[in-house]
């Protein structure tokens, strides 16, 4: 087996299937197995995908949310790639971009992680594409709002190039490079489990790379970031980081770093519990101008999503650049096309439409 690709999901049900369909796209005529672990999602996921998807993926139906390590290394442990692909299910792959990384790590024996140029819902590139090592000085200096050093600045966006860490939202692992060095920590439930594999992998004599290949991350669909939980979980990932690999400098180096990550964990909660007071007053903030929206694909598609958007009252742009969402057409377009219209349109939402789902999908909402 070439290629295993694991999604972790966790009620994102419209965002999964298209992940599971931008993977098939981009997987034709390779020697691929598709798991899906399901972390105990209440929004049908599980029997949506087994309608949807009964004879193309591997389906794991965990009985508890168990957070994203443990749930990758169920899938992994089942797996028998050469690579594994560890894909987050609110993202999108380009129809060449797996193909891409796959062909960097074959003629490159020595990386053992990889990942790639991921784009924001609006276009945009993301930094943690390539990230740096979070020493203590790094991680101090990204507190103090100083983070170019931690985002690798210096390196090239089209040409690959050694990073430190890869992202867990595409990350392609040698697995030989995992049976030497580990799978993931389960001591990260989630949040930090990629910097730390990152770290071994590099500790173990393997290299990590940035490839440019494209994806969309619309990041973090599956969690809730304003709560209290993505507070303590994240800061905790950060603690847990630190103790793991840097517990053993003297007090006076980890002591900054220590009162840095407690510091801007409070400001969190401090910000959250202002909010939440406002909107208790009944005060919320500056109303924000309604999406428009603009269909771009087949008529087809395009008198499908006027009819949705007549039923939801949606504002309709007549030029695509009047709009603030460009909805284009899943079944006809390819995702590499829509990554590189949206790439030109910079600053418009991405969402798409099929078909098959009849919704339209963006960063912010399932529209049916």
């Amino acid at each position: 087996m070439k290629l295993t690709v694991i999604i972790v999901s966790y009620n994102v049900c419209y965002y999964l299937e298209q992940c599971v369909d931008s993977v098939q796209r981009a997987t034709k005529g390779l020697e691929v197995e598709i798991f899906v672990v399901d972390n105990h999602s209440s929004d049908d996921s599980v029997d949506y995908l087994k309608r949807r998807f009964a004879d193309t993926i591997t389906l794991i139906e965990c009985n508890h949310n168990l957070g994203f390590a443990k749930a990758n290394n169920i899938a992994i442990s089942q797996s028998s790639g050469e690579y594994v692909l560890l894909l987050n299910p609110d993202t999108f792959v380009g129809e060449n971009s797996i193909r891409q990384v796959l062909d960097f790590m074959d003629a490159h024996p020595h990386a053992g992680g990889a990942g790639v140029m991921m784009h924001n819902a609006d276009g945009s590139i993301a930094r943690e594409s390539r990230r740096g090592l979070p020493t203590p000085y790094v991680s101090l200096l990204k507190m103090l709002g100083l983070s170019s050093r931690y985002y690798m600045s210096h390196l090239s966006w089209t040409e690959p190039g050694q990073i430190d860490v890869v992202s867990g939202a595409f990350m392609m692992l040698r697995r030989s490079a995992l049976e030497k060095v580990g799978l993931l920590d389960e001591d990260f439930f989630m949040y930090g489990e990629d910097i730390d594999l990152s770290y071994r992998i590099k500790k173990g004599g393997y290299e990590n790379w940035y490839i440019p290949a494209h994806i969309v991350h619309y990041k973090g669909e599956s969690t809730q970031k304003t709560s209290f939980r993505y507070v303590h979980v994240f800061y905790q990932a950060m603690l847990i980081f630190f103790r793991k690999h840097y517990g053993h400098l003297g007090f006076l180096l980890t002591l900054p770093v220590k009162i840095a990550i407690y510091c801007r964990a409070f400001l969190a909660l401090v910000q959250m519990q202002y909010m939440l007071l406002r909107r208790y007053l009944g005060d919320y903030g500056e109303r924000t101008a309604d999406t428009t929206y603009y269909f771009q694909g087949q008529q087809p598609m395009i008198d499908c999503c006027m009819d949705i958007a007549r039923r939801k009252g949606l504002a309709i742009a007549e030029e695509k650049s009047d709009s603030d969402c460009v909805v284009y057409d899943a079944d006809t377009l390819s995702f590499e096309q829509m990554i590189a219209d949206a790439v030109k349109q910079l600053g418009k939402q991405i969402g798409t439409y099929s078909r098959k789902t009849r919704v339209i999908i963006t960063s912010k909402e399932i529209i049916k």
